[in-house]
Order: structure tokens, then sequence, then C-alpha cells
């Protein structure tokens, strides 16, 4: 793109004297006024990396609440809260709707979302989804609970991060999308199921025969014992 404007710009001023010519070997001036515009309205520098960029995908399954999944990363070198928002609260929800990432921490949201049923005339998946949501994002000082109420205490330090727009998936058309989709998903719901297992300190948990948590708790620290041991003796 640039260098396409270099060129037109040098043939625009083939009729001026040399000194001329060389002096426009910088990228021409209107390229840089129009950036200007576009760097006042982005955030200085993006706190999160999201994953995918700014498409939420969904399977398209009418009639059906279905779910997306977005890898969110704090890239910044502070904690960082986001917050989601959507312009229909009634019809989606996300999961979990904000959060405070340490610096390099990286959580899937999923987002749920209730697929209207097409219109008369409407080629199924081709109705496109008016719906549109935004992840903001907030620097806050360290570890701290995250409520959204942090959002309306320091609103002129709040950054718009980005806009997602719905994109639909044939569910019964294997594309990468839609495997990506899958693997997030299958991840996001495998670190809630984590978060649901008792704290380490809690002592042993009663399941119904004994101590099954115990065990399988014990188990697991074995195991990883023997993978560091693995680890230290293969370096």
């Amino acid at each position: 793109m640039m260098m396409q404007q270099q060129q037109h710009h040098h043939h625009h001023h083939n009729h001026q004297p040399n000194s001329q010519i060389e002096g426009s070997s910088n990228p021409p001036h209107p390229s840089n006024s129009v950036s200007s515009v576009a760097r006042s309205l982005l955030p200085t520098r993006r706190r999160l990396k999201l994953d995918p960029a700014s498409k939420l995908y969904f399977p398209y399954e009418p009639g059906k609440q279905v779910r997306s999944a977005i890898r969110i990363k704090n890239t910044s070198k502070s904690h960082v809260a986001f917050k989601f928002q959507t312009t229909a609260p009634k019809s989606c929800f996300m999961r979990p709707p904000g959060a405070i990432l340490a610096p390099g921490e990286s959580i899937i949201a999923t987002v749920f979302k209730f697929v209207e049923l097409p219109e008369n005339n409407e080629k199924p998946m081709e109705q496109k989804s008016k719906v549109k949501f935004k992840i903001m994002s907030l620097k806050v000082k360290g570890v701290m609970d995250y409520v959204p109420e942090l959002f309306d205490e320091q609103k002129d330090q709040v950054a718009v991060e980005q806009i997602l727009r719905v994109n639909f998936l044939d569910p019964e058309r294997p594309s990468p999308a839609l495997e990506k989709l899958k693997r997030q998903l299958a991840d996001a719901d495998a670190a809630v199921e984590a978060r649901k297992k008792p704290p380490e300190d809690a002592g042993p948990r009663i399941i119904g025969e004994g101590l099954v948590i115990d065990e399988w708790k014990e188990r697991r620290e074995r195991y990883l014992a023997r993978q560091q041991g693995e680890g230290v003796d293969s370096v």
C-alpha cells in the first residue's frame, strides 16, 4: 500500500526539480494524517491479545442457544481488568462477564447466544447477526477482586480493546474455525471444572464411599513429581 502511494507520489511530481523528488522519498503526507487520526481513536497500546482477534464464531443452530469462545491474554506489564459489553444483553451473556488478569495470564471466555430462527425470505446461513460485543480494558493496581464498578470509577482510564462481530459457522461443515472453536470450548470447560475442585487446604472431602478425591489428588501429585523428576534427568 505504502509503496504504491510512493510511486504515485513520484509520478505526480515528475515535472518538478530534482530536489523535490529526493525530498519525497518520505511517505507522502496524506497517509500520515490519516494514521494519526486512527491512532487517536485507538488505545495507545493494546493491553490484551484476543484470539480470534475480531470475530466471535458461533455454530449456526437456529432456535438454540449456542456458544462461542475467545482467548483473552494480558500482554501488558501490569494487572488488567477486562469487561464484556453487548448490544443484545437479553439474548447473549458472557462467562465470565469480566475478570482481572495478571501480566501474561490468559483466560478463555465463553459467550452464549440464542440464535434466532431465520425470517421467511432469508437463506438460513446468510442471516447476518447485527449483535456486537465490545471488550473494554482497564489497568489496575495488582491483585484484587473483579467488580464491574471498577470501570465506572475510572471511566477516563478505560480503553475499548476491540469490537467483536458475530460470525456463524455451519456446524455440519468441518472448517479450521469450527475446529478451533471446539478446542477452545473444551479448554474453557476443563478450566471451569478445575476451578470447581476443592481448594487444596480444605482437608479430605468425603464423597460417597470415602476419600476418592484425596486419593486422586495424591495420584496426581505423584504423577507430577515423577514428571518433574524425569524433566530433571532429561536435561
